[in-house]
């Protein structure tokens, strides 16, 4: 009878991972284009086959099977879904070409070193001891009191968040407005953010590419948006490039994944009394792969109603791309107006 084989510690074929490891990189960056999902979640989905993601792996020079492929991706919190599942709204026939375009942009972006971010509106917040979704560590039995009716408290009114994530650095800005939130308000984040983080972070930048929903304060048919940046192109002398998300896909924007929800997480369960505790909280979120938030609350007045005419629009030096110039612009310093 032949002894039982006894495997040595640490003995045996590695882990393709191992191997090969820029497997995981090349796996992220064919379904990144095409990850979806709730923000609010921990779970990822993507609509790419496990046997169309092996064969563009293997089209790269990996060897691998597509059940290694299921395995790297159920690690990664993965998970291949129906799509009646979901409910994203309607879908535009160039939807897909789109976010391609976009993530190219990106790329090409960041290979030259120039600033990439995302933005967007967090949802409003009323301030005071309401209730705040999730639970959180207390004595037992002591539960926080809180107001039985979210009615808003006219002393402390409400606070809006605007986000700016810079997609290179894996940093966040967060303005919170008190007023409306308007285009100016949007922009003016933007601005506070390239002249605390931005400017410093990218020394060089000649440009600055923006990804944002097509709706709300930065929505792609907003005329105040885009006389607004024009003021920031001229004052910061930066070439502003903006690619709007199709309709239909504001859960798609980077900014909500990898900045919304973890300050959503991080608040969980607290009850935000007053504008210094909702800084503080958005201050404070932190992630493993590095995320760092700085957050200042804008006290200025942003009165609704603004309206741009077709003068100053035509005073705008924007440039629209060939593909769908309604979503794809650049905004040129207008150097005669810039200031000394």
């Amino acid at each position: 009878m032949k002894p039982e084989r006894v495997r040595r510690s640490g003995g045996g074929r590695k882990k393709l991972v191992a191997t090969e490891p820029r497997i995981i990189a090349d796996l992220d960056r064919l379904i990144e284009p095409a990850v979806r999902g709730d923000p609010e979640a921990p779970l990822r989905w993507t609509c790419k086959s496990l046997r169309a993601l092996t064969t563009q792996l293997q089209a790269m020079g990996h060897s691998i099977s597509y059940a290694t492929v299921r395995a790297i991706l159920l690690e990664a919190g993965y998970s291949l879904q129906s799509n009646q599942k979901v409910k994203e709204g309607g879908k535009h026939p160039d939807r897909n070409a789109q976010f391609e375009f976009i993530a190219e942009e990106v790329s090409r972006s960041q290979r030259t070193g120039q600033p990439v971010i995302s933005v967007d509106a967090k949802k409003k917040e009323l301030i005071g001891d309401f209730k705040n979704a999730g639970r959180q560590w207390r004595p037992s039995g002591k539960p926080q009191r809180v107001r039985v009716h979210d009615f808003l408290i006219p002393t402390k009114g409400k606070a809006i968040p605007y986000g700016v994530y810079d997609l290179t650095k894996n940093a966040g800005w967060v303005s919170v407005g008190i007023d409306h939130d308007t285009a100016a308000f949007a922009v003016n984040s933007i601005r506070q953010w390239w002249k605390t983080m931005g400017r410093r972070a990218y020394p060089k930048a000649g440009k600055l590419l923006i990804t944002a929903d097509s709706g709300g304060s930065n929505g792609s048919r907003t005329r105040l948006w885009k006389w607004e940046l024009q003021k920031l192109a001229t004052e910061t002398g930066l070439s502003i490039q903006v690619r709007h998300l199709p309709p239909g896909t504001s859960k798609w924007n980077k900014i909500e994944h990898r900045l919304f929800s973890f300050i959503s997480q991080n608040w969980r369960g607290k009850p935000l009394t007053s504008l210094a505790v909702i800084v503080n909280l958005i201050s404070a979120t932190r992630t493993r792969s590095g995320l760092r938030v700085r957050c200042e609350v804008d006290s200025a007045r942003y009165p609704k109603g603004e309206k741009i005419t077709d003068e100053q629009m035509a005073t705008i030096n924007i440039k629209r791309e060939d593909f769908h110039g309604e979503w794809n612009y650049t905004i040129r310093p207008n150097l005669l107006h810039r200031k000394k």
